[in-house]
């Protein structure tokens, strides 16, 4: 928050006291302190009570207010509304930060009203009086994509708590409860329906949902066949991705045209997307770059403190000089529909042939031992890569010979030879960012010899300990000669 906050000089802080998760109560009054202390441009904080209705800070001056005072230094006044530029500035959204500072990014009013109007009507088919919910953090922006579904008129349900206590049936109770029309989530949280073996369809009435979304990570083919024989058959499922940098979907749904398994259907409106090979040119049914030749909407207006646009630049325009480079392998189909592998950086490349890295979490974590994974392909200069594998197993479960040839043999048996792992190790848990993405080029930096502090950004992170386990077992692979 600090490395985020600092970039932008705020005044005003508004602040929770704590709050539940997972049936218990985690209290952040120390954390607002630090912030109070470590942003000297803060104004005024304003505390609400949300763990403890009896909620102060400590120590707290004429600086800080209750969210009850506040309310009452307003009253009797009326909101005003004023006309602004298409181009104004509306917020600041922020990169996963996985590597340096966190991208302050700049977006404006009428690009990102565009957008949501566009994609909340057009391709989620969201309708006034509609119920529509996406399971999100504050801090992703899927969380400003769901305020954006009361642009056209939708009731914009909000969940505050674990998607899995006291089981995973929480938030499909929530809509059945709430007659949710539209049921948005991740990748990852439907992999966790499945794996606990649920059956919502069955068990609950959600005769009004009639779509369902993912996004975070590529939806596998499995996850689509769950959704329709465990949530509902006749229910619009859209696997979606976009990205904070336009806060809005690139790939998405579309009402009017089929769901292929494993596959999301249609760029989305005014989105020219493409995949390139290396010298710029567009491929059909063949995986590249995943590229956006013409500008949309909601696009960066700038990165805040980058007076040159040098972040900028560098951030989409280095690959190819005036072509937006989003960093995903993709292929699109003849039919136009999309297949995303994974971030382009992270892509495996064993004996020359390309595979995303959801190939190989999908096949690996469709065994009933394996809870996550984690693959690294790291290029050794005159030898051919080095590819290690990290599993997340069940509790009890070891990573013994006999897991260790299961796991093998499926990824030779579902992909390819070529890309069985050199070598598997257990994990206590995958790294990834407070957005829920696996650190795969971080981790695969630092097996390449980088400090952690300028591979990764622990800030960054919800589990930012696991990162000293990679460069000790970085060290032992560089005595064992594997990484020379």
């Amino acid at each position: 928050m600090i490395d985020r906050f600092k970039q932008i000089e705020p005044k005003v802080l508004f602040a929770i006291d704590g709050y539940p998760y997972g049936g218990k109560g985690f209290e952040r009054r120390d954390v607002v302190a630090t912030l109070r202390e470590e942003l000297p441009t803060l104004q005024q904080t304003v505390l609400i009570p949300y763990l403890n209705k009896d909620a102060t800070l400590e120590g707290a001056d004429d600086t800080v207010m209750l969210w009850g005072d506040f309310l009452a230094t307003g009253a009797g006044h009326e909101l005003t509304f004023a006309q602004v530029p298409f181009d104004q500035p509306l917020w600041v959204l922020y990169s996963s930060g996985t590597t340096g500072l966190p991208k302050p990014i700049v977006q404006g009013h009428g690009g990102i009203l565009l957008e949501h109007i566009k994609s909340h009507a057009l391709h989620f088919d969201v309708r006034p009086g509609d119920r529509f919910f996406w399971f999100t953090t504050t801090g992703w922006m899927m969380w400003n994509f769901l305020i954006g579904s009361l642009l056209v008129g939708s009731t914009a349900l909000l969940y505050d708590g674990s998607p899995g206590h006291p089981d995973m049936n929480v938030l499909w109770k929530f809509a059945e409860q709430t007659g949710m029309t539209f049921f948005g989530t991740s990748a990852a949280y439907i992999t966790a329906c499945m794996k606990a073996k649920i059956e919502p369809g069955r068990d609950l009435d959600l005769s009004k949902l009639r779509g369902m979304g993912s996004t975070g990570s590529p939806l596998s083919p499995e996850a689509f066949v769950w959704v329709y024989e465990h949530v509902k058959p006749d229910i619009a499922l859209i696997s979606y991705s976009g990205g904070t940098d336009i806060c809005t979907g690139v790939v998405g749904g579309a009402p009017l045209l089929p769901v292929y398994t494993g596959e999301i259907q249609c760029r989305q409106l005014g989105a020219k997307v493409e995949a390139f090979n290396e010298q710029g040119q567009p491929l059909i049914d063949e995986m590249g770059e995943f590229v956006m030749t013409v500008p949309m909407p909601s696009m960066p207006l700038f990165f805040w403190n980058d007076p040159h646009n040098e972040r900028y630049t560098a951030s989409y325009f280095e690959m190819y000089p005036g072509t937006w480079r989003h960093g995903d392998w993709v292929k699109i189909t003849e039919r136009g529909s999309i297949i995303i592998y994974g971030r382009s950086d992270s892509t495996i490349n064993r004996m020359g042939v390309r595979m995303g890295t959801s190939d190989i979490y999908r096949a690996v974590e469709d065994l009933s031992e394996v809870l996550d994974s984690l693959v690294i392909d790291i290029d050794i200069p005159g030898k051919a890569s080095y590819m290690p594998l990290f599993v997340v197993l069940r509790e009890g479960q070891t990573l013994d010979e006999g897991l260790t040839r299961a796991i093998k043999r499926k990824i030779r048996e579902t992909l390819s030879p070529r890309h069985v792992p050199d070598d598997i190790y257990q994990i206590s848990d995958v790294p990834r960012t407070l957005s829920g993405k696996k650190l795969e080029v971080p981790i695969k930096k630092i097996m390449m010899g980088m400090p952690i502090a300028r591979a990764a950004n622990p800030d960054a992170m919800r589990n930012p300990d696991v990162l000293v386990y990679f460069t000790n077992l970085t060290e032992q692979l560089r005595k064992e000669g594997k990484l020379e």
